[in-house]
Parts: structure tokens; sequence; C-alpha cells
């Protein structure tokens, strides 16, 4: 069994420009452009499962932060890339519980 790490929204704060971190946003295209943290790079969910699957993801060797809507999608992906054995991150309660001061849009 792999322990996925949760954090806090407001931990995303944390890890913004961190160069051992990498922020991801599993949010469709449009969602994204419409507001998002500053640094997060958008690779929505279907995308990030397809390429996991097929293991043709190419994900830096760096602690996976992901955030989503409401925080399912990211726990599910966190998971996947845990197995993996990657470092990685879910944000309880996604984007829809940000506050922090990285907004962008």
């Amino acid at each position: 069994m792999f322990q996925i790490e949760t954090i806090s929204a407001k931990m995303l704060d944390y890890y913004v420009e961190r160069s051992d971190a990498m922020i991801i946003d599993l949010r469709d295209p449009e969602s994204y452009r419409k507001g998002h943290v500053r640094s997060a790079v958008n690779i929505p969910y279907k995308e990030l499962e397809e390429c996991s699957f097929q293991n043709q993801c190419k994900l830096p060797d760096k602690i996976l932060v992901f955030y989503c809507d409401r925080g399912g999608a990211s726990m599910k992906a966190a998971r996947i890339f845990a197995r993996q054995g990657h470092r990685t991150r879910s944000v309880i309660g996604g984007f829809a519980a940000y506050r922090g001061r990285n907004l962008v849009g």
C-alpha cells in the first residue's frame, strides 16, 4: 500500500517555484485559462491517465503536487504516480479551496 500525502490548498503556496517540485493542474484547459496557481502546468487528468497507463509520461524526478477541481482526480493521480515511484502530494479540496497569493487569472 502506498502512502499518499495530502496537503491543504493553503500549502500550495509553499510549492510554487520550488526547484524540487512540479505543480500539476489536472483540470481542463479552459478552467486553467480562467484561473490557476502560478507556476502550475496544465495536464488534464484524462491525458495524464492515458500516458501513465502506457508508461509514456515523462515527468521529472520532483515532488509532484496535483490539484484538480475538488480533490478526487488529484488523489487518483497521486496514487498512480506514487505506485511508479514518484513523490506525490494531493491537494484536499482542490482549486475550489485555494485562496492563496499565487492565483493567476
